[in-house]
């Protein structure tokens, strides 16, 4: 499906047009519409791949897609939401959501002991756009509710008065475009080298090139639902990766590890005797089944028979081998009869390739087969189900090549042993399966959150949570026996809902894997030992239990604490128990995607040192759809964000909270205003006695929102103790005095600094990453700056490289109020 319908907003009475398309050989000629699931009759559709509606009525509203079919199979389209207001009703309401963002420590609570204030957010649903429909296939990029008009407020914060912006008014206006990217790094599966200028394909249409470190960028196409990239070795070292990858479309980039499968060194085989190639024999195992190759079964491209040498190299995935998870092709689905896009659990992957042993020249074949040894089939069920698939390297999905059927008894030496057995040809597709489609399906609801407060407000959006299905051994739900599938889903503004294989008659079938990223950085599951605390974990008892849910590190402490296992116990529809999450039937997805954050979930969160941010406008980080423009936003620009960092070094006995307060320092407009401060606890450096570094944010210098005038930002550096000001870079001081004015730098307890519009590197001891995503510009910054270094990446700090200012820091007498106490407390005599 290359065109989905798309979300429409109408007023009783007027008119919609929906569209979609399809590509296929032979190219698909038959559409058909579905509302809320329900086939539409021919009249109400136009000739072709066009839904046009007149005269809506309310009954109306809901969903719409479309389902694309030829002889070669079907496809459907994502659904589509139409809203049906009535006659002046607003589609978007000109009173704000409430928006909680959290003021600084210094500043009192209200009345309910809260430092939360509400600053109201406008959600960015979609207007009506008119009568005027026009035929609806455009790339017109309608109207969406929005920021109106905002207000400046004054909060009073120990003996000073702290501004913040507020959202008055909503209201309707063009919808934001926001670039959506993919960013990640390509590397080997086995020793974790980079794939360097590695080729990257979208559809068969080549896109670019993987860096020296294996880092890649994709934009991705407008319209797109589902996102296939195949990376290709030039070298022929590895399997072409065809991956799945997710995307937030709401905006900004997610970041992905990419693992290559390495070929496996070729055997030489005679084309003119009959050969047979093990599947999955490594680790002292079984084989899965064999390849066999009947003499006279190699051909030239051509058709024409080749019976020289043939170097063959037959890689196989083998799932009773948790670690290849990771380096799977795809994600495992297929499109079914009604074209609907649905999973497959999967018993090894191969990959292969067949040259002439002197030319290299590719090699294809004639009938070969596929036989699978049923003894490593563990479900029943299964045997009667188990297909032969092929990738489609285009769309992702696999297709089917044969039924594998019970051959009998074999002879020799596997006497007693019984095979399924498929065939097929190996032509231009080169990656199969041994599969069965599994219709036991569940989703699970997972959450990831700021911190371990697991405050519903302070949820992360933008988290690539991933679930991989395991089956266990019977009996030891803590150890499978092989992974079946995996799926990874991008947390929006109410959390994630994976798709995972169930069973309601036994808890332990199938269980499932879980993790969550961020921008490369793994996030922290809630502990499952000493204690279980089902408040902690987000599911009530007895539910919890049956789920047996447990912590990565469980039974070792050693073990990193960044996943979580469970039972897919499918929810019983009669236990009250179970009706409420974290499992969701299969056609439950609605109820899954819009269940209340009071619901069961499972939850992740993000473990870092002690850190404070505030911005005078509000903005959400993960949500680019809430940028404001406004001379005092922290960021200008919502398209291209631009994360600063200052590393600041501290020698004293303990670990010191280092502050940032920025305020506009040239520009007519905001000289003298406050943008935001930041708040970050130094980390000891375990190198260094008595030494820790701090890696703090402050508002990079450069064009405002109106993209006229560059600001300077006026940026002080505040230890909060007894602290004063020992060292300054001697390239940062050269810099500044060759750029001025010059910051007052008066008082020793404090750093100023007009900050350097140039992007300047680690030997200044200043930090500058770019990038379409606000916090994976902020954590390339964090990592460099730990790392004291311009291109490296460390959650190690480094205290004595690569910093800006040093201070030297002491436990103050008793009774004597630190330097940053009297600024809070007196800020005209500090």
């Amino acid at each position: 499906m290359v065109l989905h319908p798309k979300a429409k907003v109408r007023v009783a009475g007027q008119d919609v047009t929906f569209c979609c398309k399809a590509s296929g050989t032979p190219v698909p000629k038959k559409y058909y519409w579905y509302h809320n699931g329900t086939l539409l009759e021919r009249k109400a559709q136009q000739p072709g791949s066009r839904l046009a509606l007149r005269g809506l009525a309310p009954e109306q509203a809901g969903t719409y897609h479309c389902k694309a079919s030829s002889e070669a199979g079907a496809i459907r389209s994502a659904p589509a939401q139409l809203t049906v207001l009535a006659q002046g009703q607003q589609s978007c309401r000109s009173e704000p959501e409430p928006s909680l963002v959290e003021l600084p420590a210094e500043c009192p609570q209200d009345g309910t002991g809260s430092r939360f204030y509400n600053v109201g957010r406008c959600p960015p649903s979609p207007c009506s756009d008119g009568p005027a429909d026009g035929s609806g296939c455009g790339e017109d990029t309608g109207h969406c509710c929005g920021v109106r008009r905002m207000e400046l407020r004054e909060i009073p914060c120990a003996g000073s008065l702290l501004p913040i912006k507020v959202v008055a008014e909503c209201g309707c206006g063009p919808c934001a475009q926001p670039r959506v990217l993919v960013q990640g790094r390509v590397t080997a599966a086995d020793t974790g080298e980079p794939l360097r200028f590695g080729q990257i394909f979208l559809g068969g249409r080549k896109v670019g090139f993987t860096g020296y470190k294996g880092s890649f960028t994709i934009e991705v196409p407008p319209d797109t639902q589902r996102l296939v990239a195949r990376f290709v070795d030039r070298q022929q070292r590895f399997v072409d990766a065809i991956r799945v990858l997710p995307f937030d479309r709401r905006g900004g980039s997610v970041y992905q590890e990419v693992k290559m499968l390495r070929k496996k060194e070729p055997v030489e085989l005679d084309g003119n005797r009959s050969n047979a190639i093990p599947l999955g024999e490594a680790s002292g195992r079984e084989p899965v089944g064999e390849l066999v190759l009947p003499a006279g079964a190699f051909l030239r491209p051509s058709g024409e028979v080749f019976n020289g040498t043939v170097r063959a190299s037959v890689t196989f995935l083998d799932p009773r081998d948790m670690a290849t998870a990771s380096a799977a092709s795809s994600d495992l689905s297929f499109a079914n009869g009604e074209g609907e896009i649905v999973p497959l659990r999967t018993y090894g992957m191969f990959s292969v390739d067949f040259r002439e042993g002197e030319s290299g020249a590719a090699l294809q074949t004639g009938p070969v087969q596929v036989r699978m040894d049923t003894g490593q089939v563990w479900m029943s069920e299964h045997l009667q189900k188990m297909k032969l698939w092929s990738l489609n390297p285009e769309t992702g999905l696999w297709e089917e090549e044969g039924i594998l059927r019970p051959a009998g008894e074999s002879r020799g030496k596997r006497e007693e042993r019984t095979f399924l057995v498929g065939n097929l040809e190996i032509r231009e597709r080169r990656l199969f399966n041994l599969d069965v489609p599994e219709d036991r399906r569940c989703f699970v609801k997972v959450r990831a959150y700021s911190n371990e407060k697991f405050n519903p407000y302070e949820q992360l959006e933008g988290v690539v949570i991933s679930l991989i299905n395991l089956e266990p051994q019977p009996g030891y739900p803590t150890n499978p026996r092989a992974w079946g599938r995996f799926d990874s889903v991008v947390t929006g503004p109410n959390g994630a809902c994976l798709p995972a294989f169930c069973d309601g008659q036994r808890p332990d079938a199938y269980s499932a894997y879980v993790t969550a990223t961020l921008g490369g950085e793994e996030l922290e599951a809630v502990a499952s030992s000493p204690k279980l605390n089902p408040n902690a974990v987000g599911v009530s008892q007895p539910y919890l239990g049956k789920l047996g849910y447990r912590r990565s590190d469980h039974d070792d402490p050693n073990l990193k604490k960044t996943a979580f296992q469970i039972n897919v116990a499918k929810p019983d529809p009669n236990n009250v128990d179970e009706t409420n999450g974290p499992i969701y039937s299969y056609r439950s997805l609605e109820e899954c995607e819009e269940a209340p954050v009071s619901a069961n979930h499972l939850r992740f969160y993000r473990v870092e040192v002690d850190k404070y941010e505030y911005n005078v406008v509000p903005f959400k980080e993960s949500d680019l759809t809430s940028w404001t423009g406004d001379y005092l936003s922290w960021w200008p620009n919502p398209q291209e964000f631009r994360a600063c960092f200052i590393k600041v070094q501290i020698e004293g006995p303990q670990e010191y909270m280092v502050r940032s307060r920025n305020v506009g320092g040239s520009h007519p407009r905001t000289r003298g205003q406050l943008y935001g401060l930041r708040d970050a606890r130094s980390v000891r450096d375990m190198q260094l006695d008595g030494t820790s570094g701090a890696c703090v944010e402050f508002k990079c210098s450069g064009m405002l929102f109106d993209q006229s005038l560059v600001d300077r930002t006026l940026v002080s550096i505040i230890p909060q103790g007894s602290c004063r000001r020992t060292a300054i870079n001697s390239l940062l001081r050269e810099y500044l005095s060759r750029h001025p004015p010059l910051a007052d730098n008066n008082h020793t307890a404090a750093f100023n600094m007009l900050a350097p519009v140039d992007p300047l590197g680690h030997n200044y001891g200043i930090y500058t990453v770019t990038d379409q995503n606000p916090r994976l510009a902020k954590e390339i910054a964090i990592g460099r700056c730990f790392d004291g270094t311009s291109d490296g990446f460390s959650r190690e700090m480094k205290a004595g490289a690569g910093t800006a200012v040093t201070f030297t820091c002491q436990e103050r007498p008793p009774g004597r109020e630190s330097f940053f106490q009297r600024l809070l407390t007196a800020p005209a005599e500090a």
